[in-house]
């Protein structure tokens, strides 16, 4: 018995798993933990795509470009040729306001309802789906005011000098329930895009881990961008009908 217990740990082939005496549940993150994350990842994200969604709101809101745009390359043109470079940025500021607070609750609430739905079974899609409803609702919560603010000062016809100039005429002008307007259209469009994206994001992500159990510790980035787009892309085509109609609220 000692002569094979030796035998296996002078093996340089033998690798014990560790990973069946401790293992690892609710990502191994604490809560605070996926709050920081969860802002970080968020800031990051909108940061680098605001250009294109400043593309975006011109072609959803109501006659917003100097040029009838019908495609991106068209709106992208126009903006450039009747307002410049810097008009891709324009509202960036309160992007950043809202982005970093409302990512931290969304993922927080995300893992923390994550763990409790699904009661240790992490192949519980309708869990995943109902947590990602209920982070939806607590961070649109948080999102919706800057978001509409951001929404404004992308249009060039605006009128607004900045953050603070938008907030406080909306405030004085439109009262507080403005910030709010597009509130529950938002949720309606958000609560089935966040219910798909989780599911499959999840779904997505245990079945590449599966592709190649050896190789997850390597490649957990690569999973993780690669479920993550696929689930995006799917939720953000059963959604779009309604953010055009969260972005004509908005702007009106």
């Amino acid at each position: 018995m000692a002569t094979e217990a030796r035998a296996k740990f002078q093996n340089p082939d033998f690798r014990p798993d560790f990973q069946t005496l401790t293992p690892s549940t609710h990502d191994g993150l604490h809560f605070w933990q996926f709050m920081i994350a969860g802002s970080i990842a968020g800031c990051i994200e909108h940061m680098a795509m605001f250009p294109v969604d400043t593309v975006k709101t011109h072609m959803q809101a109501i006659t917003s470009c100097p040029i009838r745009s019908v495609s991106v390359r068209q709106a992208f043109r126009s903006i450039l040729q009747s307002e410049g470079p810097s008009a891709l940025y324009r509202g960036i500021g309160a992007m950043g306001l809202g982005a970093g607070p409302a990512h931290a609750v969304y993922f927080s609430v995300y893992e923390t309802c994550k763990k409790k739905f699904s009661q240790g079974n992490p192949n519980n899609a309708v869990a995943h789906a109902a947590s990602g409803v209920c982070a939806t609702v607590a961070s649109d919560a948080v999102f919706t005011p800057m978001d509409m603010v951001k929404q404004r000062l992308q249009l060039s016809n605006s009128g607004y000098k900045g953050v603070f100039d938008c907030v406080k005429r909306v405030m004085s002008e439109e009262g507080f329930g403005a910030f709010y307007a597009s509130y529950r259209t938002t949720v309606l469009m958000n609560a089935p895009f966040t219910a798909v994206h989780f599911a499959t994001y999840e779904a997505a992500k245990r079945g590449l881990n599966e592709v190649s159990p050896e190789s997850v510790d390597d490649e957990r980035l690569i999973i993780h961008a690669t479920a993550g787009a696929a689930a995006g892309g799917l939720a953000a085509a059963v959604t779009t009908p309604l953010d055009v109609v969260k972005t004509q609220l908005q702007c009106q």
